[in-house]
């Protein structure tokens, strides 16, 4: 019974685009989602492949200080959301001696991982 998380922080993709890609796996098994992701065309979808494959490694890294056995196939994203980050502000010089602002977005992007015997014994201690 291992949970575990991988948060990659101020990442240059804005996070409409990384939600897009997020919303792909949500719920899916964690090996499933790392084939959707490597077959994915999104820009973000390489982000999100290396996230979810750095929880499973340390849930695997989890089910080993604890002395538990961890079957890497019953890994399930429970929880995957994107965050606004920072927005870097730049600008551009239009005509007339103008300036347009451009907004470079950032997103925080979590991921959590956890078993199928975890998510039933959260569901029934929230009842």
């Amino acid at each position: 019974m291992v949970e575990s998380i991988a948060r990659v922080r101020h990442i240059r993709i804005t996070p409409m685009k990384a939600r897009r890609v997020v919303n792909l796996v949500r719920g899916k098994n964690a090996e499933e989602a790392l084939a959707i992701l490597k077959f994915a065309p999104q820009a973000a979808s390489e982000a999100v492949y290396k996230l979810v494959a750095s929880a499973m490694a340390n849930a695997r890294v989890k089910a080993d200080a604890t002395n538990t056995r961890l079957d890497e196939g019953e890994l399930i994203i429970s929880k995957a959301f994107v965050d606004e980050g920072a927005t870097l502000k730049r600008f551009r010089p239009r005509a007339q001696g103008r300036a347009f602002r451009i907004n470079k977005r950032t997103s925080h992007i979590t991921i959590v991982l956890s078993t199928a015997d975890e998510l039933a014994a959260a569901k029934k201690g929230a009842k």
